[in-house]
C-alpha cells in the first residue's frame, strides 16, 4: 500500500533501506522527541528495523517509511489502536526539518485512515517539542484536555495530546 503525497511517498520498508531505518532509529536528535529503547548493541537496532519492516507489509498495521524520491527520510506508525480510534507517531530524519514534510505526511495519512474506517486519530508530544505541536496543528488536529507525565532515557517528560474526529456527513 502506498500513499502519494506532492513531494512524498510512503510505503513499506524495502530491504535496501533497512542500514537507514537504523540511522533513524539512533540518530541523537530524534531520540531526543521520538520514543525509542536504548539499544544496547547494533544487534538490538537491526531487530526493531525488521521487526517495523515486517509490520510495515501487514494489512492491519500503519507502519510506513516515509521517501522523498527514493531516499527513506522517516517513518510514521500507529502506536495505538482501539476501535476506531488510533493513536499515531512520526519520526523524520533532522536533515529534512523545517520543510513541510512532517505536516504534509500526516495530513496525508488521517485522509488515508479515515477513508479506512477510523473516527479519530491522535498524536502526542513532549510539551517542549513545538515543532511537532506545530504539525499537529497546522494537519487540523485540536488540543486534547488530556496529558500524561512519560518517564523516558532517565527524565520525567508532559505529554500533551492532539486529535481530529472525522466529519460526519448529513
Amino acid at each position: 500500500m502506498k500513499i502519494k503525497t506532492e513531494r512524498l511517498t510512503l510505503h513499506s520498508f524495502e530491504d535496501e533501506d533497512i542500514e537507514t531505518l537504523c540511522g533513524i532509529l539512533t540518530n541523537e536528535t530524534i531520540g531526543k522527541t521520538y520514543l525509542l529503547p536504548e539499544f544496547k548493541n547494533d544487534d538490538a537496532v537491526f531487530a526493531l528495523a525488521k521487526r517495523l519492516q515486517i509490520l510495515s507489509m501487514r494489512d492491519d498495521r500503519y507502519v510506513w517509511g516515509i521517501y522523498q524520491n527514493k531516499t527513506l527520510i522517516g517513518m510514521l506508525n500507529d502506536t495505538d489502536i482501539q476501535g476506531e480510534n488510533i493513536e499515531i507517531g512520526y519520526a523524520l530524519h533532522p536533515d529534512y526539518y523545517n520543510q513541510g514534510f512532517a505536516t504534509e505526511v500526516v495530513k496525508a495519512v488521517i485522509t488515508y485512515l479515515f477513508e479506512k474506517g477510523f473516527s479519530t486519530i491522535y498524536a502526542g508530544a513532549f510539551e517542549n517539542n513545538l515543532a511537532s505541536i506545530r504539525v499537529m496543528e497546522k494537519s487540523g488536529m485540536k488540543k486534547m484536555n488530556s496529558r500524561a507525565s512519560i518517564d523516558y532515557r532517565g527524565k520525567t517528560y508532559q505529554c500533551v495530546y492532539y486529535s481530529i474526529k472525522k466529519e460526519k456527513k448529513l
